[in-house]
């Protein structure tokens, strides 16, 4: 049998006499492997910050949907509880005691939808009495009365809602023109 360089269970690409590596050489490898762990430690680290902002993200998509998931449904059922309201609003003051029974069950009707909105998140917009805001109220009319502040809310047409704090319909409103300004109102009613 010949000789053979990798007879005894060298490798054959390793040289039979290799010579002991030297410290720079050593350093140089150490000094690799570090960078290499720095950059793998750096992407691992961006890895768990990524997951965390997705976890985030999708923690707050399903609070938001959780809390405007309705907005569709709420805005439908408001038009309801608008004929509900005209309905009542409609009626004469003095009725018979049959008719007054219906009338007292369509009131109940509309408390209870009111009520159920309430529960979901969905509440009415206080505008009587108050300055106009572009943000929640939608101005239909203009309504001359000296003895209000102009831009006060002296009708309310059509209510508004707010779903969780967010606006879901402005309400349309009649402004006051023509009395002093709101800056001045608010003046004289400190000094009395």
């Amino acid at each position: 049998m010949a000789s053979d360089s990798t007879a005894g269970g060298a490798p054959a690409d390793m040289p039979v006499d290799s010579p002991e590596p030297t410290v720079e050489v050593l350093q140089r490898v150490v000094e690799g492997l570090q960078a290499e762990n720095a950059e793998l430690q750096d992407k691992h680290l961006r890895a768990v910050a990524e997951s965390q902002n997705i976890r985030r993200r999708a923690q707050q998509d399903v609070e938001k949907e959780r809390k405007f998931g309705i907005e569709r449904f709420a805005r439908d059922v408001l038009s309801v509880a608008d004929n509900l309201g005209r309905a009542l609003s409609a009626l004469p003051a003095h009725v018979d005691p049959a008719t007054k029974n219906v009338i007292t069950g369509v009131q109940a009707t509309e408390r209870e939808l009111l009520s159920i909105l309430e529960r979901h998140g969905v509440t009415r917009i206080d505008a009587l009495g108050k300055p106009f805001n572009a943000d929640l109220h939608q101005a239909m009319m203009e309504v001359p009365d000296p003895s209000v502040p102009s831009g006060t809310v002296v009708q309310e047409l059509i209510p508004g809602y707010l779903l969780a704090g967010r606006l879901l319909r402005a309400a349309m409103v009649g402004v006051s023109k023509g009395g002093p300004p709101r800056a001045a109102a608010a003046e004289a009613s400190n000094d009395a």
